[in-house]
């Protein structure tokens, strides 16, 4: 079953109001987690103290509609929202991940390997991979779906948006594969630190930029993937294809099969749509910008 999660930025006094608008709305788990590493001693029988700065994590079905959660959140909660949406990886379990997290192959010459695990093909475009904390290894069907269609790109001196980089797993994919310079943006700090260590890893760190929304650049790119979420995917949109070049190509997924078409409408007016691409109950939406 695939399931994806909404995290909240709240303090100690939102928390609870934002845990009972998730459980309202549907969530079936809310979680706490403390947001800056703040201490909280032993409490007292029957006393739950939170952390100045909590994150509440709200875990949704996949298939559940993140609009009228977010919608919710935004009406009835007493601050400003801040929030992520993001896919969860195939396995929670760390250890049984890491044992079976094997070298991936991916079209005629791309490998994604664990860095803990011998390269199968050093002749071939090997990436080395540790996502620590951040969301993309290659097991995911909206990783790979990404990946597949990078692999058959020319990227040779090309600039590329990698639009949520997460663990930076596309980015450092599309230099290997002969991009120029990569621009990786996400609104997760974590995900930026693991996206520059990966790239570190990959002897590509100085062809790899990554920004929070806030400090990107004004620029335009060849090539955009963006592997977050249909609601993101829709309502970005404008922001997503002012990074793209007339004639550039773009490529997002995290995309159920049944938001699909409405991912493909919002775009279908700026971008010529290849067929939509699918892996399980995952798709992708591809196309090339129009000129005029």
């Amino acid at each position: 079953m695939a399931w994806i999660q909404i995290r909240i930025h709240a303090n100690k006094d939102s928390a609870d109001q934002l845990s009972d608008l998730l459980l309202d709305v549907g969530c079936p788990s809310v979680t706490f987690m403390d947001a800056s590493n703040n201490p909280v001693y032993e409490p007292k029988p029957g006393e739950v103290i939170l952390w100045p700065d909590t994150l509440v994590i709200g875990l949704f079905d996949a298939a559940h509609d993140m609009d009228v959660v977010v919608a919710c959140l935004k009406a009835n909660s007493d601050s400003e929202l801040t929030y992520k949406i993001e896919q969860l990886e195939d396995k929670d379990w760390e250890r049984e991940w890491m044992d079976n997290f094997h070298p991936i192959k991916f079209g005629e010459r791309l490998w994604i390997c664990p860095s803990w695990r011998d390269i199968p093909e050093p002749d071939a475009v090997n990436v080395l991979l540790d996502p620590g904390l951040a969301f993309g290894t290659g097991t995911h069907a909206t990783t790979s779906l990404c990946l597949k269609w990078l692999e058959r790109q020319d990227l040779t001196g090309k600039t590329v948006v990698d639009f949520g980089c997460g663990s930076g797993i596309l980015g450092i994919a599309a230099i290997k594969l002969g991009a120029e310079r990569v621009i990786g943006i996400d609104i997760d700090p974590q995900a930026l630190a693991a996206s520059k260590d990966n790239a570190g890893r990959n002897g590509v760190a100085d062809k790899l930029e990554v920004y929070l929304p806030e400090n990107q650049p004004e620029f335009s790119a060849d090539i955009v993937v963006a592997n977050i979420l249909a609601q993101p995917l829709r309502e970005l949109h404008e922001i997503i294809l002012a990074f793209l070049k007339p004639g550039g190509e773009i490529a997002m997924s995290g995309i159920l099969e049944e938001q699909a078409q409405s991912v493909a409408d919002v775009y279908a007016p700026h971008i010529s749509l290849d067929s939509i691409a699918q892996e399980g109950e995952w798709t992708r939406v591809s196309g090339r910008k129009n000129i005029t």
